[in-house]
């Protein structure tokens, strides 16, 4: 059992490590204009999985709200630590921003010198026009990953062997991310998308879609905690429900 500083020192870590790496190949293929969608995809899918190992062991490693209120609404977590995780991958994930902006600032302030139209480098946008269609795409996505979470995690299912958790994870969001990325850019996480966000507005970006008047921010943040707490609650009365007639 850790402290709960302990606790809330692993969720910054974590979460500032999986924006490392994450906006920083978004940063790598928009602003480097090196790769393409594919290393976006794996990139995101390694960031996850090193965020889980570095952070894992005293955490938890939830690294999403989405994850921390599935798990708590379930009974798998308890609700006076959720402010606090959530807090921490606010922050985490804004520091892991704020370091990316730093590496990659000689070369933006070439591509982008006024910071107008890249401030998708650190959050989602939506592919069309309105709210429904990306709302829709943050829900599935959100719900898949929670649901696949508790699966490969269920000692009474087939769990990872071997420490090979945090893989199995990255390789469900590399696939999230191949399926239905292109909707809203594949957030599923509130403090992946708002946490980098805020750091574009405070940076100055002016497409950041918080204080632009779009109010894009919304979708990324509501969808994945509705979809979340969908996708624990459907695995509890499915395939949980049936391992626990079965006991």
């Amino acid at each position: 059992m850790y402290s709960k500083k302990s606790e809330f020192l692993a969720e910054i870590i974590g979460s500032m490590f999986i924006a490392l790496f994450g906006c920083g190949v978004v940063a790598s293929v928009v602003v480097g204009s090196n790769g393409a969608p594919i290393n976006i995809h794996i990139a995101w899918g390694l960031a996850v999985t090193f965020g889980i190992y570095a952070s894992g062991k005293i955490s938890g490693a939830h690294l999403n709200p989405a994850v921390t209120l599935a798990l708590a609404v379930t009974g798998r977590f308890q609700w006076s630590k959720v402010w606090y995780y959530i807090v921490a991958q606010m922050i985490g994930f804004f520091i892991g921003a704020a370091i990316v902006f730093a590496v990659y600032y000689g070369k933006w302030i070439e591509v982008d010198p006024n910071f107008e139209n890249t401030a998708g480098v650190f959050a989602t946008f939506p592919a069309v026009p309105g709210f429904l269609y990306g709302f829709i795409d943050q829900v599935v996505g959100t719900f898949l990953l929670v649901f696949l979470i508790l699966a490969t995690g269920d000692a009474n299912n087939t769990p990872a062997g071997a420490n090979l958790g945090p893989i199995i994870v990255g390789l469900i969001i590399v696939a999230i991310g191949m399926s239905f990325g292109f909707m809203h850019g594949y957030a599923i996480n509130p403090a992946r998308d708002l946490g980098p966000r805020l750091f574009a507005v405070v940076a100055g970006f002016k497409n950041n879609g918080l204080t632009d008047g779009s109010n894009v921010w919304i979708v990324p943040v509501i969808g994945p905690i509705i979809g979340g707490i969908f996708g624990a609650i459907v695995y509890d009365v499915t395939i949980g429900n049936i391992f626990s007639k079965k006991q």
